[in-house]
């Protein structure tokens, strides 16, 4: 039995001994691009049985088979041989493979997973080795495959801990839980349009598996997922995800979601369902911004999806975003004008609030699920406050999040009632009409977290969220102040 902690743990030692990798992050891409190639080649042989006639898109000599597999009859290219060959032949030519509008998205991926990709490695006898690693791994058995996919799961978790490359990572509990409640049915579309590494995607294709009983409903199931993603790194571990998962000709794009006039999609570009967790902090050009209109343009990436959300989301389709505390108490313009628009013109039917360790060990940042629909305008917002369980202090990488750890949202988001929390005396669940949450100036942070249970957070970001609380809260006494000069006939 492989143990699957070891496995990426030796391929990142052999790597931490060659020069021309410098940190985790650019380990991981390194692992996964070799990874990617082995995986698609075992797709390509099958579809050279399922397909009679088929031909790949990738040149013979830099098939994966005919260059990195070494058969021990010492022809396996090593050393500067392998470097060369990689540097000089194998990138280059994949970063040009000629595609066209008849190109079969199965084959497009191939050259899109390679423009950003890199080879760090200047040891080619230490390639050579990782190489021979990951080609020893068998995936053409069920168990193997199985195996295969508990061993990137394992690559995926290890992006916590690698710098920057970890906000590519939701956690599999928050996830599936989205998912769960959100309830896909095969025949629905389900776009993340910041997918990431799919997670999201993944959740869902496993979802709706059990719903597959015919060849038609195989058919609808490869067509169900959409993504989109900018980073290349997290990109390709999306493909490369998606692959293992049986989606032969992934829809996921490699680009930017906001860099389009979001007025100008057609109905056929919505989605039934849209899951998704967006970047936070992101620069955003200016030219981004033009493609919203006025009310809605913000510097924050997270208010920019979830405008994008309100006119990607087909009607009668659902939604579920997760969003920092600072979406739900901030009060510029853009903020509020999207709130606005989400209790006027769709149903926010459900805010979950998260611990803040949740996405621990990267970030400390307290996050909120928001799901919605298409259906009608808004009436009242339940909100249920998840607290950590008895014994944990805080999440951490090796005690993340479970879904067992959400079991009483799930049992409390079919039988919704208020709930006190005695020791805080705080509601831990509650419902807001719409008139409460517009005299709250739009506000939408409530049932949060006692004090005593808040994470202690970086200078820089305590004093983002004293900026952000504080404004909202001048923007409430403002209101409430023109309120009373209204009734009493003042004018300031």
């Amino acid at each position: 039995m492989v143990n699957l902690g070891a496995f990426v743990k030796k391929l990142q030692n052999i790597m931490r001994s060659d020069a021309g990798i410098n940190g985790d992050a650019q380990r991981i891409e390194q692992m996964v691009w070799i990874l990617f190639l082995k995986v698609y080649d075992i797709k390509e042989d099958e579809w050279e049985i399922l397909f009679p006639g088929y031909q790949s898109i990738i040149p013979q000599e830099l098939r994966w088979k005919n260059w990195a597999a070494d058969h021990k009859d010492g022809k396996a290219l090593t050393g500067q041989a392998l470097l060369d060959f990689v540097n000089n032949q194998l990138f280059p030519r994949l970063k040009s493979l000629p595609v066209s509008i008849h190109t079969p998205q199965k084959q497009i991926i191939v050259r899109d997973v390679f423009t950003d990709s890199n080879n760090y490695m200047k040891d080619g006898i230490l390639l050579r080795q990782v190489i021979n690693e990951i080609d020893a791994l068998e995936i053409a058995e069920y168990k193997d495959r199985h195996a295969f996919n508990e061993i990137y799961e394992t690559i995926l978790k290890s992006l916590q801990s690698a710098g920057n490359a970890g906000e590519f990572y939701t956690p599999r509990a928050v996830t599936d839980f989205m998912v769960k409640m959100v309830d896909p049915k095969l025949g629905e579309t389900i776009g993340d349009l910041a997918c990431g590494t799919g997670g999201f995607l993944t959740s869902s294709l496993n979802q709706l598996w059990d719903q597959v009983k015919t060849v038609p409903d195989r058919e609808q199931y490869v067509r169900s997922v959409y993504g989109m993603e900018l980073k290349p790194l997290p990109y390709l571990l999306c493909i490369t995800n998606l692959l293992l998962h049986n989606i032969d000709s992934p829809l996921i794009f490699h680009g930017d979601s906001l860099d389009r006039d979001i007025r100008s999609y057609s109905e056929k570009e919505k989605f039934d369902i849209i899951l998704m967790n967006p970047p936070y902090g992101g620069a955003v050009t200016p030219g981004a911004k033009t493609n919203f209109p006025v009310e809605f343009q913000s510097s924050e990436t997270v208010d920019l999806f979830m405008a994008l959300t309100l006119y990607r989301l087909k009607r009668n389709g659902r939604a579920a975003i997760i969003t920092p505390d600072g979406f739900l108490f901030g009060t510029d313009g853009a903020k509020t004008a999207i709130k606005k628009r989400l209790l006027e013109e769709f149903n926010l039917n459900t805010i979950i609030r998260l611990p803040a360790s949740v996405f621990a060990p990267y970030t400390s940042i307290t996050t909120n699920i928001l799901f919605f629909d298409n259906t009608k305008k808004t009436e009242k917002v339940w909100y249920y406050r998840v607290d950590k369980p008895e014994g944990y202090k805080n999440f951490s990488k090796t005690r993340p999040m479970e879904l067992k750890h959400l079991e009483k949202a799930m049992v409390w988001w079919s039988n919704r009632h208020e709930i006190v929390d005695e020791e805080s005396e705080t509601y831990k669940a509650k419902a807001f009409t719409v008139k409460e949450l517009e005299d709250l100036g739009y506000n939408l942070d409530q049932c949060g977290y006692p004090s005593f249970e808040e994470e202690i957070l970086s200078p820089e970001e305590t004093i983002r969220q004293f900026h952000e609380k504080r404004d909202a809260l001048n923007a409430s006494i403002d209101k409430k102040l023109a309120e009373i000069e209204r009734i009493l006939g003042i004018r300031s």
